[in-house]
């Protein structure tokens, strides 16, 4: 295992708003990659992580927690000279970006969750904890929730690829360390009554993290948070319904410009 000086990541676009990426529990950076091609790259820079663990991250050491998810994600924003920026995570990232807002408030401009864990965690029926826990070893168990949380409904094809990349970019050890803190840890009265403006991105097809979960969770926490549920879309809304989770994304961070020019109006 290696140390950590920097979270490996890319950069996208040139634009004044700067936004830091973060992946779920089954993939890599690369989860991104099929929105990619249609950001808008002039008015944004992305910068998409791997968290320890992942991509070229895998054989990084480290705790495996959300609280050093956040750690790492402010230590790359200071590498970058971000000040301020706005935060998207994907699931799992969902926490680790609200680690972050929690961690550093004033430098966060806008969050941004897709099928995003909510700060209380995500208890398991017993069941269900088996089939997740063993899923660091065990692929089929990957293969089961992706398809499970995607409502039955992808081609066998894409299941099969999406858990190829997964057993590829993870690390069992620390896949398995991830689970007990996004799923065990409940960190919500720190981000409770945030004033960060909030999105949460989520697809009609996926169970697991609902509208209804959202809103006894997320809705309820943050006063300025708005909900998208994407219809035709489980939880991962990048490979499902790219082009419409690029737009309700960009629409969402682009207000930050419009809320400025609003204060200024006023003031």
């Amino acid at each position: 295992m290696t140390a950590l000086s920097v979270l490996p990541h890319e950069l996208h676009g040139e634009g004044p708003h700067k936004v830091i990426a973060v992946h779920g529990w089954l993939a890599d950076r690369s989860a991104y990659a099929p929105v990619l091609p249609d950001l808008d790259l002039g008015s944004f820079q992305y910068a998409v992580v791997d968290l320890r663990g992942y991509g070229e991250a895998r054989d990084t050491d480290g705790s495996y927690t959300t609280a050093e998810g956040a750690k790492d994600v402010l230590a790359l924003a200071d590498r970058l000279g971000w000040e301020r920026f706005s935060l998207i995570g994907h699931s799992m990232g969902g926490s680790v970006i609200q680690r972050t807002l929690a961690a550093a408030p004033e430098r966060v401009r806008r969050i941004v969750g897709v099928s995003p864990v909510p700060a209380s965690g995500l208890p398991l029926p017993p069941e269900q904890w088996e089939l997740f826990a063993a899923a660091a070893y065990t692929p089929q168990n990957r293969r089961i929730i992706l398809d499970t949380t995607t409502g039955g409904r992808r081609p066998a094809g894409w299941l099969d690829r999406m858990v190829r990349r997964s057993v590829a970019c993870s690390d069992a050890k620390a896949f398995r360390a991830w689970l007990d803190s996004w799923a065990g840890e409940d960190f919500h009265d720190r981000i409770e009554g945030s004033p960060v403006p909030a999105l949460a991105v989520v697809g009609a097809l996926d169970p697991a993290l609902s509208a209804e979960l959202q809103r006894a969770t997320w809705m309820r926490w943050f006063p300025r948070a708005e909900l998208v549920e994407l219809p035709s879309c489980g939880h991962y809304a990048m490979d499902e319904a790219p082009l419409d989770l690029i737009r309700v994304v960009e629409d969402f961070l682009r207000a930050d410009g419009e809320d400025a020019e609003d204060g200024e109006a006023k003031a």
